[in-house]
């Protein structure tokens, strides 16, 4: 299958790769458009609106005009349009998977795997819609009775990342539309069609006009400046770079704005003498393979006890050998392109500094040779061993599908080793031991932690991280509390 093949119209009408501002699909200022790269082969896959400044002050303006009425409408009603979603997003799960695999370039089936992933973010908080709680106290000292309201925190803004087009938004809108909050999403330059496409189930699944506007742009930094200094935008939640997270959060200063963030990783993956290696093996892959290793919480350094170590790294190399690199919508693919040239650089740059360095290669270590694949943005799996401590690629987010595997001898090293980074997001442990997997709980210092597991998300769960990797959690029970205020109220005893 190539990019030219597929009826891109059926996916996503021309009409829906405009912004989408107050109900309305509108062309950007001056009818600016920019280019998304099919990164499979470099080709365009399609043009779309480049919001401005202007463009997304009115998408705020039409955010503020729309929160009052949306704050006031029933619990239940926000919940059932949140469901009437997920039965929408169910019935056109393989459309949205296909142009969510033409854009940022996983394969058809992983991206089927985040379409069910991310849906089910607004199944979970639309029954969260109906349970969000106040309090009734009596005062202690008597007299009074205290009584606390939640409220919505009004207008927000999103900032979504490329590489999970639907879920990252998900993750966000649902929490805000159960809450009651309006919202302005500025999706990923390079992969913005999926969320256009999530915004038109959205308006046919009933969400009012206003409630959620979506700005795709090429002036990502600008926009995001602007709508900081406006003081009616009260919440900001971003999934991306620490960088731009800590330039966000500088922002926010002045207006005093709520912010979540979901920043950067350097995810651990420790296997200790006692792990069942075949088990730990497969949790690797999915730990490291699930979107091309261009995930926050991909495993980005193996801790392998010396042990075990010689097994766990030929089995690994062996699985990671046999998978096959091609354009994610072709079958009997196992691994997509990479988003851009630049990502396909800095992996292959962390690579060959890891092996000058002393590392060996077990598999792959470059760009694969074949012809049919020249035009892409490919990267062969790659596994290497006997990588030193000291080595860049331990300290950076590879964000591609390379492991780095070395080794230890004592509990405790593993622990000052996994925790040596500025970042917390997610650990994973394999271990048979009891008081083991309670001391990793523990000691490591991380947001999450999986025990003999490669997956860690779940939208019934809290996710997010600690130090480096930002703060806030999305999903869970805590999900909702991101986009709701507290009122105290104290009422006379009679």
């Amino acid at each position: 299958m190539t990019a030219t093949s597929v009826d891109l119209a059926s996916l996503l009408p021309d009409e829906h790769r405009r912004l989408l501002v107050g109900g309305q699909w509108r062309e950007a200022s001056g009818a600016a458009t920019f280019e998304v790269i099919d990164p499979a082969d470099g080709s365009v896959l399609a043009s779309v609106a480049d919001a401005s400044v202007d463009d997304a002050r009115a998408a705020l303006d039409a955010a503020v005009a729309a929160q009052a009425d949306w704050a006031a409408t029933a619990p239940r009603e926000r919940s059932e349009i949140l469901r009437q979603a997920f039965e929408l997003i169910n019935d056109r799960a393989d459309d949205l998977a296909l142009l969510m695999s033409l854009e940022m370039g996983k394969t058809f089936t992983e991206a089927k795997g985040e379409v069910t992933y991310g849906n089910e973010f607004f199944r979970w908080f639309s029954e969260e819609a109906v349970r969000i709680r106040g309090s009734w106290l009596q005062n202690p000292a008597g007299g009074t009775r205290l009584l606390t309201l939640k409220k919505p925190v009004g207008p927000c803004l999103f900032v979504t990342p490329w590489n999970f087009p639907l879920a990252m938004g998900t993750r966000k809108i649902g929490p805000a539309v159960a809450a009651g909050c309006t919202m302005v999403v500025k999706p990923a330059s390079q992969t913005p069609l999926t969320m256009l496409a999530l915004g038109a189930i959205m308006s046919e699944a009933g969400l009012p006009d206003g409630v959620l506007n979506i700005v795709p742009t090429t002036h990502d930094a600008d926009i995001s400046k602007a709508l900081q200094a406006d003081d009616r935008l009260r919440k900001v939640s971003f999934t991306g770079s620490t960088a731009v997270g800590r330039l966000l959060v500088k922002q926010s200063a002045d207006q005093l704005q709520r912010v979540s963030m979901e920043l950067g990783g350097n995810a651990p993956f420790l296997v200790f003498a006692d792990a069942d290696v075949d088990a730990a093996v497969d949790g690797a892959m999915a730990a490291k393979m699930r979107n091309i290793g261009e995930a926050c919480t991909a495993a980005n350094r193996f801790l392998v006890h010396a042990d075990v170590a010689e097994e766990f790294s030929t089995k690994l190399a062996d699985r990671m050998a046999a998978l096959t690199v091609g354009r994610g919508q072709d079958d009997g693919v196992d691994v997509g392109p990479l988003i851009n040239p630049d990502a396909v650089e800095s992996v292959g740059n962390l690579v060959d500094a890891a092996v000058a360095g002393g590392a060996r290669v077990l598999t792959g270590g470059s760009a694969p040779d074949d012809a049919g694949l020249q035009s892409g943005y490919f990267f062969s799996p790659t596994v290497l061993v006997d990588v030193p401590a000291e080595a860049e690629i331990n300290g950076q987010e590879i964000f591609g599908p390379v492991a780095p595997i070395a080794t230890f001898t004592e509990e405790h090293d593993a622990v000052r080793r996994a925790n040596d980074t500025e970042y917390g997001l997610v650990a994973y442990v394999y271990t048979r031991d009891l008081g083991r997997t309670i001391r990793m709980a523990e000691s490591l210092d991380y947001g999450m932690v999986a025990i003999n597991s490669g997956l860690i998300s779940n939208a019934a769960a809290p996710f997010g991280g600690v130090k480096a990797s930002g703060f806030g959690r999305e999903g869970g029970f805590e999900g909702i509390e991101e986009y709701l205020e507290t009122t105290y109220v104290a009422l006379p005893a009679g």
